[in-house]
């Protein structure tokens, strides 16, 4: 599987804040306009459009028109390939430690 490093990279970035974090967990409910993502936090209305810039540059979130709207709606193409890279390597780290697993009953048996 290809893995485009520069993605994930600005993803991984993107999602290092705890405000833009909060951003994508509330666009998981739905889509919402600046203003709704605005208000749970106590920054400026600039500040949360910096925050959703850096969610789109990095491929999370997309912006439409809807006539004098424009939510925001998250991307589940980009989620699925960061959850995809991070289970390869959950994946592998399970299939050690079954194996560990097996290793240490088979002693146990033995003993």
């Amino acid at each position: 599987m290809a893995v485009d490093e520069e993605a994930l990279d600005r993803a991984f970035t993107a999602l290092g804040d705890p405000v833009r974090r909060a951003i994508v967990a509330r666009l998981s409910r739905g889509e919402a306009t600046v203003n709704e993502l605005a208000e749970p936090f106590a920054i400026t209305k600039q500040a949360i459009s910096r925050h959703i810039q850096v969610l789109e540059q990095a491929g999370l979130i997309t912006r439409s028109r809807d006539g004098q709207r424009r939510p925001c709606h998250l991307v589940p193409s980009a989620l699925e390939a960061l959850t995809g890279w991070i289970d390869q390597y959950r994946l592998a780290t399970e299939r050690t430690y079954r194996r560990l697993d097996a290793v240490l009953n088979t002693m146990e048996e033995k003993s």
